[in-house]
């Protein structure tokens, strides 16, 4: 067990009836609010016209930056810092899933750079310590960035997919109303669900010994909740408490409570960002495809409990006394609810990826120094798991 520090100063309205606070919230930090969000649907959900309501019925100023990207890239976010400086914005709004979060905290974080340009942030690493103030309104259970102080950002000039994070980046609010989620696409259920069960898995579970047992039966129940109201989500949409549950299950996943002083090195989001920076796919569904045959990958003597465990603790598998085969068990249940359970395509070949760019992204994922974990990964293993996914 590992030293640490917790601190999240988010403050979450969750349920139904929330919305009311929400001018409150913005108020805090002024009249001028830059919203930003996604596509359309937040408008033929109705959401868009009752945030509308709200701001402007409040007195306050609003600016919108729409259309941002699945995987939301440096071009869009910039596009917003430099409207935040142009019209002195004093808040951001961010209504929709993790992309449109993760995209307000880098207008955020650029708005207060000399350029209004995020990527030099990005690239060098720069954890973030001044960004205007975000507030969240969460609409799709998935990546957690509605509690956490990180947003990933894409370059696809350069075929890169980089993380952010800074202190300044938490929200200062989320809004997580389980109904806003109702009209998510099953699709996108099952890729978020997937999402939330992998934050957990990749970030902190497989940590061996910089943990401890309570942390270890939160992070299993965080899991097991995804592995039980997934499917309930996707079979009954306006499931409330289906949505509920994976809507709290997002944001304990990544808010830093699971984390306790465990050593993370996230092989499986190292690898999965380049498959977004250079094909574009989504994240949930990519991590999906890679969890299973890097787990068959890394299984060994030495890692063959821990996974034994995931598949007892979570999926009750019960032991049979090999540790070995438990273990397969284990990584076998995985798979199968990525891909039966959540109906997620199983290969990369089925989004038409092929070998070509494989060596290039293993090189990138592993940074010149490889990845760290369970068992340490280098060039060659990433290559070699890519190969697996086809």
């Amino acid at each position: 067990m590992n030293d640490f520090i917790f601190h999240n100063p988010d403050k979450v309205y969750f349920g139904r009836n929330q919305m009311g606070n929400l001018p409150g919230e913005l108020l805090k930090f002024g009249r001028k609010v830059l919203l930003v969000y996604g596509g359309g649907s937040i408008k033929r959900s109705g959401l868009y016209d009752q945030v509308i309501s709200l701001v402007r019925g409040s007195g306050m100023e609003l600016f919108e930056l729409s259309g941002v990207e699945p995987n939301p890239r440096h071009t869009t976010a910039n596009k917003g810092a430099a409207l935040c400086k142009q019209e002195g914005i004093d808040v951001i709004l961010a209504v929709g899933g993790g992309s449109t979060i993760d995209c307000a905290k880098g207008v955020a974080a650029a708005a207060k750079t000399e350029n209004s340009d995020v990527w030099p942030l990005v690239s060098s690493g720069v954890w973030v310590m001044d960004a205007l103030p975000v507030v969240a309104v969460l609409t799709n259970a998935a990546t957690g960035s509605e509690m956490d102080a990180w947003c990933v950002i894409s370059n696809m000039e350069t075929n890169e997919k980089i993380g952010l994070g800074g202190d300044a980046l938490i929200p200062r609010a989320a809004f997580e109303n389980p109904e806003f989620s109702f009209t998510l696409p099953p699709y996108q259920t099952a890729c978020g669900a997937f999402d939330i069960f992998n934050h957990v898995l990749d970030n902190y579970y497989l940590a061996g010994d910089a943990t401890f047992d309570l942390v270890l039966e939160m992070q299993e129940a965080v899991m097991r909740t995804v592995v039980k109201w997934a499917p309930i989500a996707l079979k009954e949409p306006e499931n409330y408490e289906a949505r509920a549950n994976l809507m709290w299950a997002s944001s304990m996943a990544l808010n830093a409570i699971l984390d306790a002083g465990t050593v993370h090195a996230c092989p499986c989001h190292c690898m999965e960002h380049e498959l977004s920076a250079y094909y574009d796919i989504t994240h949930g569904h990519g991590l999906a495809i890679l969890t299973p045959r890097w787990l068959s990958y890394i299984l060994n003597e030495d890692t063959a409990p821990a996974i034994c465990r995931l598949g007892e603790k979570v999926f009750g598998i019960k032991k049979s006394g090999n540790v070995a085969d438990d273990a397969k068990k284990a990584i076998a249940a995985v798979s199968a609810f990525a891909f039966d359970t959540l109906g997620l395509e199983p290969s990369l070949s089925r989004l038409g990826i092929d070998q070509t760019h494989f060596r290039a992204m293993a090189e990138h994922a592993c940074g010149g120094n490889g990845i760290v974990g369970l068992r340490a990964l280098n060039a060659e293993d990433v290559v070699n798991i890519y190969e697996m996914c086809l």
